[in-house]
């Protein structure tokens, strides 16, 4: 059984697809982002670093329980445990993780300072707007050249690469994109939404995450507390 600690984000929806799509038993722990539950002290025994989402594998690699945070890792580890979505051979599993890290590297970081500035800020930065949405736009401009010769994001098979971006995209308007500009992306991103695994993987938590922002989320999320000594 496979514990989940998680909220209805892009990085906690990755691991909810890649679960659902290897029919992985799990159960989930909310962790309420906006109230602080990523700094209770029995979460950083999990996530050091405060982040979710993180599993406990009671059934590790040597029959002993894993804990792992970081959601690329967390995706490695499954695909290894299953033997699926990461590539049948070397080649693939090296195309599969170059794409893993790009959006770890890039998609997610750049993404999400994309949605801070032109939603989240308490006041609008012109230049941090213009950089991250153009930034955003280069990003979706490499994906679509790369679609346009494969039918997934690693090559011919989907992948926990194409698990981990697609989340991110799911507010391409909030990120001052359009998806008309970029036909590959677009095919790509509707023909996964269409996974029954990938729809049932972005509803859980999803009833629990409350629109908008208050006071105490912001402070959680962007305030002191994000940043005191632990």
């Amino acid at each position: 059984m496979i514990d989940l600690y998680s909220w209805a984000t892009p990085n906690g929806h990755k691991i909810h697809i890649m679960l659902e799509e290897c029919g992985l038993s799990y159960r989930v722990h909310p962790v309420d982002i906006g109230k602080g539950d990523q700094f209770k002290p029995e979460f950083l025994a999990i996530s050091p670093n405060n982040k979710m989402p993180a599993i406990v594998d009671s059934d590790g690699p040597d029959g002993k329980p894993i804990s792992l945070f970081e959601s690329g890792a967390i995706l490695v580890y499954l695909a290894g445990k299953t033997g699926r979505f990461l590539g049948k051979t070397d080649r693939e599993r090296y195309n599969t993780l170059q794409w893993l890290m790009f959006q770890m590297g890039g998609v997610g970081p750049m993404l999400g300072q994309t949605h801070h500035f032109r939603n989240y800020a308490p006041e609008k930065i012109e230049y941090a707007i213009n950089r991250y949405t153009n930034e955003t736009r280069r990003l979706y401009g490499v994906m679509d050249r790369q679609l346009s010769k494969c039918a997934y994001i690693a090559g011919r098979n989907y992948t926990i690469a194409d698990m981990a971006i697609w989340p991110w995209l799911r507010n391409w308007q909030g990120q001052g994109q359009n998806m008309d500009d970029h036909p590959n992306l677009k095919r790509w991103f509707e023909t996964i939404s269409e996974r029954p695994a990938v729809q049932r993987g972005v509803t859980v938590l999803a009833d629990l995450r409350k629109p908008g922002m208050d006071d105490k989320a912001r402070e959680m999320l962007f305030g002191a507390t994000q940043y005191a000594k632990r």
